[in-house]
This record gives structure tokens, C-alpha cells and sequence, in this order.
């Protein structure tokens, strides 16, 4: 299977970037696609971490504004435009992904990992309409003094961070409270591999 790109032009260039292409490619029944036009999201790729400390087991979680949740909120008033996540960012140039999951974990939850990382996940976000991926970690962090109000104030960071035990981590999953990717993938994820984090420690 392949595909041609016939024509690619930057549409806008801002905070975001949408690249518009025109592209062709091959069909499952031998055949090729008509011509499409496809805009495309560029915006970088990303990086989440999971702190999690399997000595209290506790989970470390955020919650922030998010622009995005606007217009779904307006139509699905359940729908939170503050959302509970976990530690995130954007690589920059000259970043590892592991770079900045122990940044972020310290600009936007205060504390530091602990040792190496777990690699849980890299993943497509949106791959219809975003070149975007994830590149997803647990990382051990001592959560005996997390909290309070984090984040970068010159990038428009305003980031509540706490604490929750494990399972009421889990609960959260299953009544709704975590409604984006990355958080359930992770905790997912901490469901599976919590007995083997807790017992390397030495719990």
C-alpha cells in the first residue's frame, strides 16, 4: 500500500498549524482514491506522565482550563471544560520524549521522578486530522508533599494538582470523572501494573 502527495501547502501558521494536502492512495481492492483534500493539524508531539507512588499508593493527578472543551460543553453540559489529567507537554527542539516527562512533571506538579520511566504507550491522538502522538509513562514520584497551584504563569499555566489513593484513582475511570485519552490509557494501564510497581518498591 502507498499514497502520493500531488500538492501540500501551509494554511495557517499560528499557535497551530494546518497544513492543507492534496493526495491520492492505494485501495484495499487494488485500485487508487480519488484525489482528496485533507487539512492537517500540526501542533508537535507530545508527552504525558502518570506520578504515581507505589510506597502511599497514590496517584498524582492535575486539573486545568482546556479551550477545547468549549464548544462540547456548550452542546454536553456534562462535559467538564476544567478536565482531570495527568503531567503533559510538548517536546521542544533538542528534547528527548524522557526529558520532558520529568520536566513537566516538575513545572506542572512539583515534583521530581523518581528513577527510570515505565513506557506505557506511543500513540496517534486524532490521526484523521492531527499529526500529533503520545508518547505516554508512569513514573514513580514521593507524593507525601504534592499539592497546591503549579504551572508556568508565561505560558498561561494555572494548574490545580492533588492527590488521590489508587482506587479511588480507578473510580474516577469508571464513574466518568476522567474523560480525556491519555488519563485513561494511564490509569488503565496503573490498573494492570500496580501489584508489580508496589512490589519492585518493595510494598
Amino acid at each position: 500500500m502507498d499514497f502520493k502527495i500531488i500538492d501540500r501547502k501551509r494554511a495557517w501558521d499560528g499557535y497551530c498549524k494546518i497544513d492543507v494536502y492534496h493526495l491520492q492512495h492505494d485501495k484495499f481492492d487494488g485500485g487508487q482514491s480519488p484525489v482528496l483534500q485533507r487539512e492537517v493539524l500540526e501542533r508537535g508531539h507530545a508527552v504525558a506522565v502518570l506520578p504515581y507512588d507505589p510506597i502511599r499508593d497514590e496517584v498524582v493527578l492535575i486539573e486545568q482550563f482546556r479551550p477545547g472543551t468549549i464548544s462540547v460543553n456548550a452542546s454536553s453540559s456534562e462535559m467538564p471544560v476544567w478536565l482531570t489529567e495527568i503531567v503533559a507537554g510538548i517536546i521542544e527542539d533538542g528534547e528527548s520524549a524522557e526529558d520532558v516527562a520529568r520536566r513537566e512533571t516538575i513545572e506542572e506538579a512539583g515534583c521530581e521522578i523518581i528513577g527510570s520511566l515505565d513506557l506505557i504507550s506511543h500513540y496517534y491522538v486524532t490521526p484523521g486530522c492531527s499529526s500529533e502522538t503520545v508518547t505516554l509513562y508512569c513514573g514513580q514520584v514521593d507524593a507525601s508533599n504534592v499539592g497546591g497551584l503549579h504551572g508556568l504563569a508565561e505560558e498561561g499555566e494555572d494548574i490545580r494538582v492533588f492527590t488521590v489513593p489508587a482506587e479511588e484513582c480507578f473510580a474516577m475511570l469508571h464513574n466518568g470523572q476522567l474523560c480525556n485519552a491519555m488519563t485513561t490509557i494511564a490509569v488503565q494501564w496503573l490498573m494492570l501494573n500496580r501489584s508489580r510497581l508496589r512490589q519492585k518498591s518493595g510494598v
